[in-house]
């Protein structure tokens, strides 16, 4: 039931800016209040997270450790997985963030008949996350190519590149074909393992639903319909000069499209996607495990009363030789 009210909010939404593209007096509303809103929404909800997380206080060292600290020098340390050093946590953040590497090496647990628990490889779950992670920020910076005048050389590597096995016209980009395979895979292991549909949300399924309609769309208008790139670009570069125009080539598919990117964009800082900047301020990836090297004493402690144990055993001494129980000091 979640995945299904979820896919039917989002096909709403898409019926909606269908229809604001189809009709002439709401063209406006749709191509120009809605996407100057979403861009508002995700600047101050993206920026007010994000300062939140770097503001809360990290007293103490709580690296992630899958591996030996730095402790004697005839004992091997892992560099990486419990890195204690600078160098030694970039590393493991950029094997983090570039490649998935705690991804790669993830587990799945199935119970089998004996009662019998069995650990197995999780490759697949790995790949469909890489290749989506790395399409979709591929296709995001071809897309500066609208929004930028004259266009960045980078962007024109990145896009040859992806576009270098050419078959026919329009050119068939890597990401496009590696994307949706991507995004298709996440969504039926989440509806194929029972133990995955008990604990996926609403949200879960809402937010593999519309990157899904923003890819399928985008891929429709690219290879199955006509679509006006000289308009396009004339109304991305309209709202990034804050002179916004809405051309009248511009179709009703692309207003969909655009719904879509709106509503990602408005809910991206309300969701689980805030993971992207998350994973950079994590306090259990940013920090070298230095315990044993640097004692680490929470500044905020304050001096509290104690009751010592010399100061209980005087205070229920009787009681204490009553049970027959030894004492320290007798």
């Amino acid at each position: 039931m979640r995945a299904v009210s979820s896919l039917v909010v989002v096909l709403m939404m898409v019926g909606l800016s269908y229809a604001g593209g189809r009709i002439a007096v709401l063209r406006p509303v749709f191509g120009v209040v809605v996407p100057y809103a979403a861009i508002a929404v995700f600047l101050i909800g993206f920026s007010w997270r994000v300062i939140r997380w770097a503001l809360t206080p990290v007293p103490f060292r709580i690296p992630a450790t899958c591996g030996q600290q730095r402790s004697l020098g005839w004992i091997k340390r892992a560099k990486l997985d419990n890195p204690a050093t600078v160098l030694g946590v970039t590393g493991r953040m950029a094997l983090e963030i570039l490649l998935f590497r705690s991804l790669f090496r993830n587990t799945r647990a199935e119970l089998h008949q004996g009662p019998r628990l069995a650990y197995g490889e999780e490759k697949w779950l790995w790949l469909g996350a890489l290749a989506f992670h790395w399409s979709f920020l591929i296709i995001f910076l071809r897309h500066l190519r609208f929004f930028m005048e004259p266009v960045p050389a980078f962007v024109g590597s990145i896009q040859a590149v992806d576009g270098f096995f050419q078959i026919g016209t329009p050119v068939l980009y890597l990401t496009g074909a590696a994307i949706l395979p991507a995004l298709l895979y996440l969504l039926w292991r989440r509806l194929a393992s029972p133990q995955l549909r008990y604990i996926s949300l609403f949200t879960d399924y809402f937010a593999l639903f519309l990157l899904l309609g923003i890819v399928i769309s985008g891929l429709v208008m690219r290879y199955f319909t006509k679509t006006d790139v000289v308009a396009v670009k004339q109304y991305a570069i309209g709202l990034v000069t804050l002179a916004p125009t809405v051309p009248a080539a511009v179709t009703a598919l692309f207003f969909m499209h655009l719904g879509m990117v709106s509503a990602l964009l408005a809910y991206f800082p309300f969701s689980k996607l805030m993971h992207m900047p998350g994973v950079f301020l994590s306090p259990t990836r940013n920090l070298a495990n230095t315990s044993r090297m640097k004692r680490h004493v929470n500044p905020w402690d304050y001096p509290v009363k104690v009751h010592t144990y010399q100061e209980w055993e005087e205070e229920f001494r009787d009681k204490i030789i009553a049970a027959g129980l030894p004492l320290d000091k007798e």
